[in-house]
């Protein structure tokens, strides 16, 4: 029989990102950062004025960080801990929304905070790569943990099948439980617990 899967997201999931992207805006840029609703938009202000930092400009400081500044990251409590454990009865694979040409910088940071597990970079909703993975896997069970609702909301669309966690390991990051998650759990010590359990109770139920 095939082994369960358990899909993550890496930022603010099993590493801490926004808080040390807010002091980098400081410290380079000048920027005050505070998010709203896990919104970007609008989040980050000049503290020399002006209106906010508008999205295409967003998105390359959002790229410059992950291009320099991983090593600011800091690993989740108790995340590499959870995983290992799971890890004994599991296959894991972390799928974070990154561009390709930071793969290799990801597996790196990973593998640096002890988390040896496949990575797969992705951009857009993650429904459709879940339901990928779970062809080639061909899991007994599958689970999937992420901080953004707006991906539970695809994985129920795509790969009904799995069960959702909604886990935001940051805590300034302010974001109603997801609507299409199935529990959510933001201390890895529990929810390693809920994983396993997901794991003996074969796959979620249809929508």
């Amino acid at each position: 029989m095939s082994r369960p899967l358990l899909i993550t997201d890496c930022d603010e999931v099993l590493l801490h990102m926004l808080s040390h992207f807010r002091t980098w805006l400081d410290e380079t840029h000048a920027i005050d950062f505070w998010p709203e609703n896990g919104e970007f938009m609008n989040a980050m202000k000049r503290r020399s004025g002006g209106p906010p930092v508008p999205p295409d400009e967003m998105w390359q400081m959002l790229d410059g960080f992950f291009a320099t500044e991983m090593h600011r990251q800091t690993l989740a409590p108790h995340a590499a801990e959870a995983l290992a454990e799971i890890a004994e009865v599991a296959d894991i694979v972390v799928l974070t929304n990154l561009g390709d040409h930071c793969h290799a910088g990801r597996v790196a940071q990973l593998a640096a905070h002890g988390i040896h597990h496949r990575v797969l970079c992705n951009q857009g909703g993650k429904g459709v790569p879940v339901n990928r993975l779970l062809g080639e896997y061909d899991p007994s069970v599958a689970v999937f943990v992420d901080d953004l609702p707006v991906h539970h909301n695809s994985v129920a669309e795509h790969a009904p099948q799995v069960w959702r966690l909604h886990m935001i390991a940051e805590a300034m990051l302010k974001i109603r439980s997801a609507e299409s998650a199935h529990a959510r759990i933001d201390d890895w010590t529990v929810a390693k617990g809920w994983i396993l359990d997901r794991f003996r109770d074969g796959p979620a139920p249809g929508p």
